[in-house]
């Protein structure tokens, strides 16, 4: 089955060196110049990833993610202005799974792109279905996770990070360790979508994020999910 790719961008030499490139990697690929545009085309056409530019006419890229992250966990790329960092952590704060900084190169697109949704490809072969860290459960056969009674949606990413720690009771898993296994090896050195995608992680499954419970950070080693008894 094709993968398909909803592009979003307002510059037309941007959707058309897109278009182009993800085509010929044989792609499917449909775009939009604007917010409301995108919208209206993610909520009636199936889609497997987003490409989506920060500054729309109208409603931004911001905006746009938030509202897709209401109801999907679709991988979303945000496509930012070069040496806008503000930008690149809003956007993952607000639910991005990664950026790409303008101008970018064919292979750096291609690359990021075959990244993500390999990510987004989330298999669980464990011999146990369910697991338990005190108020916080997950589904491996569904790729649920449930704080208390109250499902918890998660992205791709943001599942595929928790499962690290959920594998790895009691074990320190340094930010190096994390951005390989998770994002791949050619993230390694992108500590700052780590501490981003951990910090929203932790908004949504720790009933207090300033003091958290499951996903611990230990000075100077990295991170862990500590035993119960602690």
């Amino acid at each position: 089955m094709t993968t398909r790719i909803l592009v979003v961008d307002d510059e037309p030499r941007y959707l058309r060196l897109l278009e182009a490139n993800l085509v010929t990697e044989g792609y499917e690929v449909i775009s939009a110049s604007d917010g409301a545009e995108a919208l209206e085309i993610f909520s009636s056409r199936p889609t497997d990833l987003i490409l989506l530019d920060i500054m729309l006419p109208g409603m931004d890229g911001f905006t746009v993610c938030q509202r897709i992250r209401q109801f999907s966990s679709v991988p979303i790329i945000m496509l930012t202005a070069k040496g806008e960092e503000q930008d690149r952590v809003r956007g993952l704060d607000v639910g991005a799974d990664d950026y790409l900084v303008k101008p970018f190169s064919v292979m750096e697109l291609l690359a990021r792109v075959r990244a993500v949704l390999r990510r987004a490809q989330v298999t669980e072969v464990g011999q146990d279905r369910f697991f338990t860290h005190g108020d916080l459960r997950i589904d491996f056969a569904r790729a649920e996770v449930w704080l208390g009674d109250q499902p918890v949606y998660l992205s791709a990413t943001e599942y595929r990070l928790l499962l690290q720690f959920s594998h790895n009771i009691g074990k320190i898993l340094t930010a190096e360790d994390l951005l390989t296994s998770v994002w791949g090896p050619e993230y390694r050195e992108d500590k700052e979508i780590l501490w981003v995608t951990i910090a929203r992680l932790r908004q949504k499954v720790e009933p207090d994020p300033h003091t958290p419970r499951h996903i611990v950070t230990r000075s100077g080693l990295g991170y862990l999910m500590p035993p119960l008894e602690e």
